[in-house]
Formats: structure tokens, C-alpha cells, sequence
């Protein structure tokens, strides 16, 4: 299936080989010289019984005892080095997928996670990579049991005609047989892992939402949710299941009964005369020996079937358009006037306003989705022209940089396994100074409450820390980047008032010079600003200092209730 930019499942699946084709050929070359030292195996059982011990030669039989022992050796060293060749290019195959999935899902312009939860997007990046890259272990399987059924063929054409030809004849059309039977397992592969991600993406919300789960009391219809997705993955996987499985038994069954043909047309060559002992013997064994590649065929076959439908959604996720985009002009020095025009966007109907170089601003918005729209618009979330700094649009420079010039930091604020050094610690400037910011976000008493101070790991997501000690790691993390434009959402609302009103004092001292927005509706954050505007609908309809304001009731009713 084509995709917007063109990067097709087909595509992904032919790279994810070619990137690795020395391997694989490589790989393909051992697995041949295995199969063929197998197939030779009956051939020279036969051989010792016509040479040595029909003729009672000594010699001769030590002499093919040698060669028999010799081609053991062969067959087991080409299978060795060639599984370790097959093995390389499969992980890392599977390691080159990860990492674009995880690149296209990192990328600055965003896109990827539209429409999919992370849990989905997870799925993709491991149980879809590993299918695709498992092609790269099945294909030179799949070579040598060619290679197999060619030494079969001609070792059957010098034993007998008939029989080679039989061979010949009668693999094309159950190799196609196979292909046909392997339809179905592909069209049930898709849903098969796209059930089994949403289950899988649910669940990891879920653990994540725990304790607000917990305090709302929606534990019930949480796992009413999750049962429901679970039968539907469950039923899913079962109907792709049953389908490899008739799969598997028809393919073992269309070569039992191809088998069964070769061996009764030699057995009749055999009683006619036609055949010697020993070429009798030969020929039995490469008809049981042809199990083996046969039964090869239909699991490179299935493989590849699952491989096709992993791989379209592999492609989806590399080709999806990207968020937002931007063009490739450098920051200069940048003074940090921050100006919104016209901005429209969800409930923001033409919003317009400015905000001077060092201004600390405070926005108090009534309705939710409303800050959510402004800050999605500030972090460049989302295309639009309407945001600019120092009178250059956003939209000028790369989403990364832009992101950098004008630093939005969420409510929920992500936390990251490490130390929270490490989380409070920018990318960017490792070596810089962390006291200031740790300091204005009241770190000190967080730092003191743990074990290791400082350096005490941090489970995933901060699960480890409390929600007020969350907000303060996340805080003092934004305050450290130092960005030029710095957007603080809600930073304060799970601490209490008078941790909150030294953190507003941090804030306005650690900021000085630089330009600082907070929506909030915190009145010890709203108290040390140099003006506020009040948002409803989209528009301004308030704006003074926090003082001038609160002789409003509506603008009481909104930051003293």
C-alpha cells in the first residue's frame, strides 16, 4: 500500500534486507552447502551400499566411510557459521527498525503518535520490527531449501529419470500451493498486532493512571475498558492463530502426500528391477530427506506473510506527516520579545498579544481547553503562523530550535528513570550550575527527604516521587534550560501555599531579565507578575496587575474560589 511520502510496506521490507544483504548472502551460501551436504547423505548411504558392501571391498568401504564422515563435517560447519550470519542479520535488522521508528517518533516535527497511544507505538517499534527482521533468517532458509530440492533433483535424475523428474515437475506447483495457503494468515496477521498493541497501549495507561484512577474511584469502568480490548486482542490473536494452524496442517499435509508419491513411484521402479539396492535406499532417503525443505518452504512462507502485514505498519509510522514544519533560518541572539497575532486556533479566536522583553506574565484562562490550545501553539505542536519572537514568526525556524527559543513546560510534566541530577540536569548545557534553579524551585527539602539526597534514582515517570515533589523536579528542570522564553503551565497546584509562595519568589528572581508566561490561577504565582490577562472564549477580556484585578468578581471567582 503507497503511503503519502511513498515509503510503502513492500519498501520497508526490501531495505530491512538489502541493508544487510552481505549477511544474508553470506548466510544463504553456509545454509546451501548445509542442505547439500544433507541431501548427499542418502546419496552416499546408497553409494557404500553398491560400492563396499555389496562387493565386499574393504578398501572401498573405508574410502566411503571417509567421504560419508567428511561431508558430515562440512554440513555441520556451513550450518554453524551460516546460522550465525542468518542470526546477525536478523537482530540487527531488527535493531535498524527500532531505531527508525523511535527516530521518526522523536523527530522535532511530531506526526508519528497521531492517533496512537504509546503502548501501540511501542508494539510497533519491538514485535513488528522483530517480524520483519526474522525475514532475514527465513530468506536464506528458504535459498538453501532450494538448493535442497536441486541437489534432490539431480541426485534422483542419476539414480532415476522418472523419479528426477517427478521431483522437477511436481515442486513448482506445491511451492505455489504453499504461497496460496499462505494468504489468509497474512490479511489475520494485521488486526492480529494492531489488537494486541491497543491492549497493550491501554494497559500501560492504565498503570500509569493508577492513583488518579484510584482517587476518582474509576477503577470499575477501567477495567470494564481493558476487558473489553483484551477479549477483542484475544479474539484477534485466536483467529490468526487458527489460521496459521490450518495453515501449517495443510502445508504438512499437501508434502506428506507429495512424498507419498515420490516413494511409491520408486518403490515400483524398485520392484521392476530398475533400481539397485542401494540406489533404492538413496532414493527412500531423499524422499525423507525432502521433509525437511519442504517443511522449510512453508515456515519461510508464513514468516514472510507476517513480515508483509508488520511491515505496512512499520510504514505507516516512518510516513506519516509530520505536525508541524518549519523552515531552516538560525536563531540569533535572541531578546525574548514573545508577540501572539491573530491566532486562531481550537477555541482561540484571533487571540493578539505581546509580551516584552523581561515581562513576567500571568494568564489566567477560564477554560481548560483553551490553555491547552495557547500552549500547543507556543510549543509548536501545531502548525500555525500566528506566534513570533523578536518579530521572526516560530515558524521560520526548525520545530527543535523553536522549541528552544520558547521553552513550554506542561502541567504533567514527564520524569525519566535516572537520578534527579539527571532530571533536572539540561541536555543541552551538562555542565551547567543546577543550584540556582534547584534553589527557586524549593528543592532543598525534596532533596533532604531522600535517601541518597540528590542522587537517588527516580523510578519511572517519578512514580517514586510524590506529586508536589513531581512539580518541583519538573520546575526546576525548566528553570535550569534558561530558554530565552520560558511558558510555565499550572507549575504550582500540588503544593501548599507557603511552599508556593517562595517558589513564586524564586521564580521572579531566577527570571530577571528573561521573559516568563504562567497560566495559572495560583494568587501567590499571580502576585509577583507585572500584568495579567484574563482569557475567555479566546479572546481577552481582562487585563491590569493582579492588584487592579481582584476588584473584579469575576476575576476573584476565578483565582480565590
Amino acid at each position: 500500500m503507497t503511503r503519502t511520502g511513498g515509503i510503502t510496506g513492500r519498501g520497508v521490507l526490501r531495505e530491512s534486507v538489502g541493508a544487510f544483504r552481505r549477511h544474508v548472502s553470506v548466510a544463504a551460501l553456509f545454509f546451501c552447502g548445509h542442505q547439500a551436504g544433507e541431501a548427499l547423505v542418502p546419496v552416499l548411504v546408497g553409494v557404500v551400499i553398491d560400492e563396499a558392501v555389496s562387493t565386499g571391498d574393504p578398501g572401498a568401504l573405508a574410502f566411503w566411510l571417509a567421504v560419508t564422515a567428511l561431508d558430515f563435517a562440512v554440513l555441520s560447519f556451513s550450518y554453524r557459521w551460516g546460522a550465525r550470519r542468518a542470526w546477525l542479520a536478523d537482530v540487527r535488522a531488527d535493531q535498524r527498525l527500532r531505531h527508525l521508528v523511535a527516530d521518526r517518533v522523536l523527530h522535532p516535527g511530531g506526526g508519528a503518535e497521531a492517533g496512537r497511544l504509546p503502548g501501540a507505538l511501542a508494539a510497533i517499534a519491538t514485535s513488528d520490527a522483530k517480524r520483519v527482521g526474522i525475514v532475514n533468517f527465513a530468506l536464506p532458509l528458504g535459498i538453501a531449501a532450494v538448493a535442497a530440492l536441486v541437489v534432490a533433483a539431480v541426485s534422483l535424475l542419476r539414480i532415476s529419470v522418472p523419479l528426477g523428474l517427478l521431483i522437477l515437475l511436481g515442486t513448482p506447483p506445491l511451492l505455489w500451493l504453499v504461497q496460496l495457503l499462505g494468504r489468509p494468515l497474512e490479511r489475520r496477521s494485521g488486526p492480529e498486532q494492531e489488537r494486541a498493541a491497543q491492549a497493550s497501549a491501554i494497559a500501560a495507561d492504565l498503570v500509569a493512571g493508577v492513583r488518579v484512577l484510584k482517587g476518582i474511584g474509576a477503577e470499575p469502568a477501567a477495567v470494564r475498558r481493558y476487558r473489553a480490548l483484551s477479549r477483542d486482542a484475544l479474539g484477534a490473536t485466536l483467529r490468526a492463530t487458527g489460521a496459521q494452524a490450518r495453515y501449517q496442517g495443510a502445508v504438512l499435509a499437501a508434502n506428506g502426500l507429495f512424498l507419498a508419491l515420490v516413494a511409491l513411484f520408486g518403490g515400483r521402479l524398485a520392484a521392476e528391477g530398475s533400481l539397485s539396492i542401494g540406489g533404492l535406499v538413496a532414493a527412500v532417503g531423499l524422499a525423507q530427506f525432502l521433509v525437511g525443505p519442504l517443511q522449510a518452504f512453508g515456515w519461510v512462507t508464513g514468516r514472510i506473510a507476517q513480515a508483509r502485514a508488520s511491515a505496512d505498519r512499520i510504514a505507516e509510522v516512518l510516513d506519516a506527516p509530520p505536525a508541524v514544519t518549519g523552515g531552516d533560518r538560525e536563531l540569533p541572539a535572541v531578546c525574548g520579545a514573545l508577540a501572539v497575532r491573530e491566532l486562531r486556533h481550537g477555541p482561540l479566536d484571533g487571540l493578539t498579544l505581546e509580551v516584552a522583553h523581561g515581562e513576567l506574565l500571568g494568564v489566567v484562562v477560564r477554560d481548560p481547553a483553551t490553555a491547552t490550545a495557547l500552549l500547543e501553539c507556543l510549543g509548536r505542536e501545531v502548525e500555525t503562523t500566528g506566534v513570533e519572537i523578536d518579530g521572526v514568526p516560530l515558524s521560520a525556524y526548525p520545530p527543535d530550535v523553536a522549541r528552544g527559543a520558547v521553552l513550554v513546560a506542561a502541567h504533567a510534566a514527564e520524569l525519566f528513570s535516572g537520578t534527579v541530577t539527571d532530571n533536572v540536569r539540561p541536555a543541552a548545557a551538562p555542565g551547567r550550575d543546577l543550584a540556582p534553579a534547584m534553589a527557586a524551585a524549593q528543592m532543598a527539602d525534596v532533596v533532604a527527604a531522600l535517601p541518597e539526597g540528590a542522587d537517588t534514582l527516580v523510578a519511572e515517570q517519578g512514580r517514586s516521587l510524590s506529586g508536589g515533589q513531581r512539580q518541583r523536579v519538573a520546575l526546576a528542570r525548566a528553570l535550569a534550560a534558561e530558554p530565552p522564553v520560558l511558558v510555565l503551565h499550572d507549575p504550582t497546584t500540588a503544593l501548599d501555599p507557603v511552599t508556593e509562595s517562595r517558589i513564586a519568589a524564586g521564580l521572579r528572581e531566577m527570571r530577571h531579565g528573561l521573559t516568563t508566561v504562567v497560566l495559572t490561577t495560583s494568587p501567590a504565582l499571580l502576585a509577583v507578575t507585572d500584568r495579567v490577562l484574563v482569557l475567555e472564549k479566546g479572546r481577552i477580556t481582562a487585563r491590569g496587575t493582579h492588584l487592579e484585578l481582584l476588584g473584579s468578581p469575576d476575576y476573584r471567582e476565578l483565582v480565590l474560589a
